[in-house]
């Protein structure tokens, strides 16, 4: 039995089929001077080998799970790109709080100098447990501005790692991106091969039963 691997072939059919009944090389019989009806035989299609049919197969098989598997890259990559979208509000929230540290630490370092300015320009004026009080208000604001400072060198450490986290995500997430856009690249070249090498060719169906035959007892052995 032989078939068609899609309807191409029974286009053309029809097409010929259309052409037999107004062919323009029809005899004419002499004696009643009306056209014959010549047999124009159809030619057979040219089937491909069995060795070209299972390598079709094999082919037309690698597209599909080839196909499946890029589908799950994809998702792969969207799941990722949305979560790094959610690490860029964390990364960003956290730019904004270490900016906020780094502006009061700044205040605080320029109202410091301006209260030991002030404090060196009064102190002649002031009496011993005056100056005393304020000499020790300033120097307990001193120390509460180192704590302060220290505190932002830690938060900025921190949010330096989780920059570096970020950035070495988004460079992966890129990387990511272009495998699966190279993956589907190839996915495409093979496809079209196997439509150039195999789609419309005809075959003998026994062959591709043969064909399935092995396959499902290769399976079924492993």
């Amino acid at each position: 039995m032989k078939r068609i691997l899609l309807p191409l072939v029974l286009v053309l059919a029809v097409s010929a089929q259309a052409q037999i009944t107004n062919n323009p090389k029809a005899k004419v019989d002499p004696k009643n001077n009306k056209v014959s009806n010549p047999v124009v035989e159809k030619p057979k299609p040219k089937l491909m080998t069995r060795d070209e049919l299972r390598a079709c197969i094999d082919q037309q098989e690698a597209n599909s799970k080839e196909a499946e598997a890029i589908k799950a890259d994809q998702a792969s990559y969207k799941a990722n790109a949305e979560k790094i979208k959610a690490d860029k509000a964390a990364v960003e929230a956290g730019e904004a709080a270490l900016g906020k540290q780094v502006a009061d630490v700044k205040a605080e370092k320029e109202a410091i100098l301006a209260a030991h300015a002030a404090l060196t320009a009064e102190a002649p004026k002031l009496s011993k447990e005056d100056l005393k009080a304020r000499n020790d208000a300033y120097t307990a604001r001193v120390d509460g501005f180192n704590k302060m400072f220290d505190a932002v060198k830690a938060a900025d450490a921190e949010q330096s790692a989780k920059r570096k986290a970020f950035g070495d995500r988004v460079d992966a997430l890129d990387a990511q991106f272009k495998a699966v856009e190279d993956r589907q690249e190839k996915y495409f070249d093979a496809n079209d091969k196997w439509k150039a090498e195999c789609q419309n060719k005809a075959y003998d169906e026994n062959d591709e039963k043969a064909i399935r035959k092995e396959k499902a007892a290769a399976a079924a052995g492993k």
